[in-house]
């Protein structure tokens, strides 16, 4: 487990955008082929400018104790010495490729054993 000082920033891709999310606790979860996010972090409204960009993704976010990204779809995973902003920007280049499917295979079985 991580301690509630540290930070870690999330990149995943989720519907053609590539979302960037910051956390307390990122773990391998409990549900196979997925990556646990915990305790979502986002930036205190401290000034009179708000950032359109993080008010969505804190809209999107809002009551989520908990999310589960499917492995395929997180780019990185960092931990940071401190929280930058949260995002969701549109997908730019062809320099990310998604991972092959299927990551783990059904029945847990050897494919060549069979």
């Amino acid at each position: 487990m991580s301690s509630p000082k540290n930070i870690y920033k999330v990149l995943f891709l989720s519907g053609g955008k590539v979302y960037e999310i910051y956390a307390r606790q990122v773990s391998h979860g409990a549900i196979l082929g997925f990556v646990e996010v915990e305790e979502l972090i986002f930036g205190e409204r401290t000034s009179v400018v708000v950032d359109p960009s993080e008010e969505r993704i804190k809209t999107e976010f809002s009551g989520v104790k908990r999310t589960y990204i499917p492995v395929h779809a997180v780019l990185r995973i960092d931990e940071v010495e401190k929280q930058g902003v949260s995002k969701i920007s549109r997908l730019e280049g062809d320099n990310v490729t998604p991972f092959p499917m299927p990551v783990y295979t059904p029945g847990g079985g050897d494919a060549g054993n069979k």
